[in-house]
């Protein structure tokens, strides 16, 4: 309940994970909507450009970049640590392809053991990054329950995968439908009314699992028509 109000009242403390093409638009809309978001990223240069204003994604313009690290809330930093003064983490980073062509999901576990060691009661957690169906239920829950607070009941937990297009005008991060799933009602009413804040179309689903496969639907469909067309 408290965390809902903070949500809906934009008082709820925002930190993003991963501070790619996913990652800063999605600072970004959450800071332009009027929440307090800090950024986290390992890559020092991108933290430094965006405490000093500027942007190096072409779909973010710098001057939004500064407006809001100037209005004091938009801020970044390397210090994982810092996650645990946040109501709401989400997950933005990459899972490349290994040569074996499975999902390397590296840096998902470190983003994970990075918030397990800083996760309180009343976190709401979310993953975006394009995964397999069940990674949320078989390798995020049991590592950030592993911290004794159980998933659902003392945390929140979540996926929404991301569906950004860069550099599509027409379809950006506030107009691109967010789909979102949590592994019960509570987490994933309290998902929604975050993404709503930003977001036009927000569709939720029964579980972390369709939410998952609906990233991976959508990525095959995409493949085999641009395979069709070639």
């Amino acid at each position: 309940v408290e965390l809902k109000e903070k949500i809906l009242t934009k008082r709820a403390k925002i930190g993003v994970i991963g501070l790619g093409y996913v990652g800063l638009p999605l600072a970004v809309e959450f800071s332009k909507a009027g929440f307090d978001v800090t950024g986290f990223d390992v890559d020092q240069s991108k933290v430094n450009e965006i405490n000093a204003g500027r942007s190096y994604i072409p779909d973010v313009a710098a001057s939004t970049v500064d407006d809001n690290v100037h209005a004091g809330r938009l801020r970044a930093t390397t210090d994982l640590s810092k996650l645990c003064e946040v109501d709401v983490i989400d997950i933005c980073v990459p899972t490349p392809l290994r040569k074996t062509r499975d999902p390397d999901l590296s840096y998902v576990i470190q983003a994970v053991s990075a918030v397990k060691a800083q996760i309180h009661k009343g976190h709401l957690v979310i993953l975006e990054s394009t995964t397999y169906p069940g990674t949320t239920d078989e390798i995020v829950r049991p590592a950030l329950e592993a911290s004794k607070l159980k998933a659902g009941v003392d945390f929140y937990l979540a996926f929404s995968p991301e569906r950004v297009d860069p550099s599509n005008e027409q379809y950006t991060t506030r107009t691109i439908p967010k789909v979102v799933g949590g592994v019960n009602s509570v987490s994933t009413e309290l998902a929604c009314d975050l993404y709503r804040a930003i977001i036009d179309t927000v569709v939720p689903v029964s579980s972390t699992q369709v939410a998952e496969m609906v990233k991976l639907l959508e990525n095959t469909f995409r493949a085999v028509n641009i395979g069709l067309v070639n």
